[in-house]
């Protein structure tokens, strides 16, 4: 069984979480320098509105990333020792006063880490591939006035302390969880070419026109990389709830925050899902696999394993305990969803 709850509240402060309690955050904050988060950071900070009005981008910059550091402290307090955090993040690119330049997000939020002394790992670069014709900015096709267009962003990877030890049931819980051959050839690779999602909302519902969100694949593939079975996820930027439907469907409990009601309400409807359609993403994953090892030539196959809980072929020896419950139940009180698993 696990437990999924949308929280609704600043995750500067969030006592409902305790201290230690959390293996693993996966988040995408709003990002500093992109006008559509100018009104959620000035509200905290009325300073914030004031640099951008006298053009100090600096300085508004650096207030921005004052405030997610506060989050970012929470976020220490209840991860536990040997955890990770994932973060999505974008760099912005913004004029102020005539002068267009780059406001380095993942940077300031590397150093904020380095300075916790967390363990910085190899990040990944999810590359969103624009459809514009124009793969510049500037004054076309003269040099020295053209600016290289943006078409991925950061996911950083931090761990806290040193690596985690699995022991006893431990021990057991990793093996089940373990990833396929095929899936940690691409989960592990630094390019992700996944394609983004619609990010309108209804007015109606929200202050807002845009969620924000980020795919399902991506939290998908973080949880299953960097947590097991019947752990907690904590995303303090929780948006649309999608990470909590990626920790539905493998098997980790979760906890979402949101500091707007309105967010949180569309938040629960999205992880208000039936039975079914959660189990649609575990069906298709067994499947992919089988084809992955159908397709693979004859002499390959003769190498592989059986996988013992589910009877199929696998490449290695370490995926042979692998077992990827379906669910079978899921009930709902506020704000909160239970699932169980066959």
């Amino acid at each position: 069984m696990t437990e999924h709850k949308i929280i609704i509240g600043d995750s500067k402060n969030i006592p409902e979480v305790a201290s230690g309690s959390v293996q693993l955050i996966v988040t995408s904050p709003p990002y500093p320098m992109i006008k559509m988060w100018d009104e959620m950071f000035e509200a905290q900070n009325p300073s914030i509105k004031e640099c951008l009005k006298n053009g100090d981008g600096k300085g508004a910059f650096h207030m921005m990333h004052n405030l997610l550091n506060c989050t970012w402290a929470e976020c220490d307090r209840v991860l536990a020792n040997n955890g990770f955090v994932c973060i999505n993040i974008g760099d912005a690119t913004r004029t102020i006063n005539g002068d267009f330049q780059l406001f380095s997000n993942h940077t300031q939020i590397i150093n904020y880490f380095l300075g916790k002394g967390y363990s910085v790992l190899p990040d990944i670069h999810w590359r969103k591939q624009s459809n514009a014709p124009n793969k510049f900015l500037g004054s076309g096709m003269y040099p020295a006035g053209a600016y290289v267009t943006y078409e991925h962003e950061y996911i950083l990877v931090f761990r806290k302390g040193g690596k985690r030890e699995f022991i006893g049931t431990g021990k057991e819980l990793r093996q089940k969880s373990a990833f396929f051959w095929e899936e940690r050839n691409v989960w592990f690779s630094d390019l992700w070419e996944i394609k983004g999602i619609s990010q309108n909302i209804s007015k109606s519902m929200t202050h807002r026109e845009r969620s924000a969100a980020y795919p399902f694949e991506i939290p998908y593939r973080l949880i299953n990389m960097y947590s097991v079975e019947g752990d907690t996820v904590l995303d303090p930027f929780v948006g649309l709830g999608t990470t909590n439907l990626a920790c539905m469907v493998s098997k980790r409990n979760s906890i979402g925050i949101e500091i707007s009601k309105e967010i949180a309400d569309l938040a629960f409807k999205a992880i208000d899902v039936t039975v079914e359609d959660l189990n649609k993403t575990i069906v298709s994953r067994i499947n992919r696999h089988i084809a992955f090892i159908a397709g693979l030539p004859s002499e390959q196959k003769k190498r592989c394993y059986k996988n013992a809980p589910h009877g199929f072929e696998v490449k290695t020896k370490q995926e042979t305990a692998i077992k990827i419950d379906h669910i079978s139940s899921i009930a709902k009180d506020a704000f909160t969803v239970i699932c169980t698993y066959e």
